[in-house]
């Protein structure tokens, strides 16, 4: 991909699927990758969902849960696109993701979230997320991706966002 735009892939993943995906895409258009992660990682046991008790539903159940980050993205500034990749959780972004969304400023950015799931879809995810990055003036709809795409799919999807000027 030729592009004048400055692009960051950011990506949360419990598992390594989002990751694998989140890397998929950042080695299709060359652009930079970014892991956000918590400062507490999660154990088998915190994604036990259904544990009542567990990391996970506990954080999920509270929609003002905004888990810890470890580290920040460097030069933020520089990017003009940050693609935000994550899991599908009880049909919504980790709030880890709020965390991460609340954290920088967006406004001169497109922000572009992209998910992989076991099974649920997109459900609210992009209510809720959009409401943690009020200042993107160029937010873009959200896609649930598979686990396994190839770099052809992800280019044929990038590519459909008409990134490029």
């Amino acid at each position: 991909m030729n592009s004048k735009k400055n692009i960051l892939i950011t990506y949360f993943s419990a598992s390594g699927v989002t990751a694998n995906v989140a890397k998929t895409l950042a080695e299709t258009i060359g652009a930079d990758l970014h892991e956000i992660e918590p400062e507490t990682p999660y154990t088998a046991v915190d994604l036990d969902w259904n544990n009542q008790k567990s990391r996970s539903t506990v954080e999920m159940k509270d929609k003002a849960s905004r888990p810890v980050i470890a580290g920040t993205v460097l030069d933020m500034d520089k990017y003009d696109v940050v693609f935000v990749g994550f899991p599908i959780w009880w049909y919504v972004a980790p709030t880890i993701i709020n965390t991460f969304l609340e954290s920088y400023d967006f406004s001169e950015k497109t922000v572009i979230p992209f998910a992989t799931s076991g099974g649920s879809g997109f459900g609210k995810t992009e209510e809720n997320l959009r409401v943690s990055c009020p200042d993107s003036t160029n937010w873009r709809p959200g896609k649930l991706l598979r686990s396994r795409i190839s770099q052809g799919e992800a280019l044929a999807w990038i590519e459909s966002l008409n990134l490029v000027e």
